[in-house]
């Protein structure tokens, strides 16, 4: 029930949600562009993953599958993304994995 009400309000005001969604963009990339590789990684990936949910949803509620696909992937990235500047390690993901497997498993038992 309370997503309906935040989708009626996101479709009432769409336009001016998409174009926010569009300038974090714009700007998140700007950032990267200007600062090179003194950039402020994980800040330019969490926000780029942030304007990808506004624009994934907006694209949903207007069921456009291009759009949907193409943000739903950006998200994807960002998550990527922040993992790599965060310095997320691959062996810190696979403990942090077996963690809330085991985790997941005791919860059942």
């Amino acid at each position: 029930m309370p997503f309906n009400k935040i989708n009626f309000l996101v479709i009432k005001y769409i336009k001016p949600i998409e174009m926010i969604g569009v300038l974090m963009r714009i700007f998140s990339f700007s950032l990267v562009s200007w600062f090179g590789a003194e950039s402020p990684f994980f800040f330019v990936w969490a926000f780029n993953t942030t304007d990808a949910v506004i624009l994934s949803w907006c694209s949903i509620l207007k069921k456009d599958n291009a759009y949907t696909l193409l943000n739903v992937f950006w998200i994807l990235v960002g998550i990527v993304g922040m993992l790599r500047a965060s310095a997320f390690s691959l062996m810190d993901f696979k403990i942090a994995v077996l963690h809330v497997l085991v985790q997941f498993a005791t919860f059942f038992n």
